[in-house]
């Protein structure tokens, strides 16, 4: 791990300016919903269901950095919206297993084009150059998101 140095400096400088520049695109990607009456929180669990497969309440609530409570509500809402179903736990009948339905693949496939046309239409404005760094950068993010 690299000897960051946060007091000042380039250090400093870069994590700023990845802070500043990850919050302005994020918040503009967040403009590109396909579904104007799912929450962000919403759009994330079914993302989540769709990148880990089906889990129970507490799991998601965990893998979402929510509280249980706050998970069975999000839940509650996706299913009245036939977006998961819940099922019985294979192992444990006192739980639930939530599991996307198709409604949502589709519509997280139509979402993901919506985001990834509007990503390629700023990135059109980019040099080759540019875009060959930003290529290069994109694991680093998808790392950064991760941990």
């Amino acid at each position: 791990m690299p000897d960051l140095d946060l007091s000042h400096g380039d250090d400093a400088a870069a994590v700023n300016a990845l802070r500043s520049a990850v919050m302005r695109l994020s918040r503009r990607l967040k403009h590109q919903r396909v579904d104007e009456s799912l929450s962000p929180t919403e759009m994330s669990v079914l993302g989540t269901l769709s990148r880990c497969g089906s889990a129970t309440p507490g799991e998601l609530a965990r893998k979402e950095h929510v509280q249980p409570p706050s998970m069975t509500r999000i839940v509650a809402l996706l299913e009245a919206k036939g977006l998961v179903r819940l099922e019985p736990h294979p192992e444990d009948r006192r739980q639930k297993v939530v599991t996307q339905t198709e409604q949502a693949e589709a519509m997280l496939e139509e979402s993901r084009r919506k985001r990834n046309a509007f990503l390629a239409g700023l990135a059109e404005g980019l040099d080759e150059d540019e875009w060959a760094k930003l290529r290069a950068a994109a694991p680093v993010l998808e790392k950064l998101a991760h941990l």
